[in-house]
């Protein structure tokens, strides 16, 4: 009965190791030319976190301030990655208005486990956002 208690809680360990395994660590967000990155945001995500932040990134640069979301990325945000000491806020709505949310460094492999609202989340829903790093 020990062992088989034990074999679960290694089971759930493994799996638990493995829920950020494709996104990348927050120390890690370093472009070629070593300048310090806010964050990354992803365009796909995956029922398994192991496949999450994928697809397109839009790299976010510390102090980047943009209300209204570049070409082709409005609404389609579904994963994010914030650097060592840094917050990123989001709006919902262009010009930074609708609800908002701050994430502080770390991976969120799927937003939309992220409420947003009594009924919504916050996958495919960023359309502004402001980055600032310690």
């Amino acid at each position: 009965m020990a062992a088989l208690a034990v074999a679960a809680v290694l089971a759930a360990a493994t799996v638990l190791a493995g829920v950020e395994a494709q996104c990348p660590a927050p120390s890690a967000l370093r472009p070629l030319n070593g300048t310090r990155v806010c964050a990354q945001l992803y365009a796909d995500d995956s029922p398994y976190y192991d496949q999450c932040c994928g697809g397109d990134v839009l790299v976010v640069d510390c102090g980047a301030d943009v209300p209204y979301m570049p070409h082709k990325w409005a609404a389609r945000v579904s994963s994010l990655v914030v650097g060592t000491r840094c917050e990123l806020t989001v709006w919902s709505r262009a010009g930074k208005k609708g609800k908002s949310r701050h994430f502080g460094t770390g991976a969120v492999p799927r937003l939309q486990e992220v409420q947003r609202g009594l009924f919504s989340d916050w996958n495919d829903a960023i359309r502004g956002y402001y980055c600032k790093c310690n």
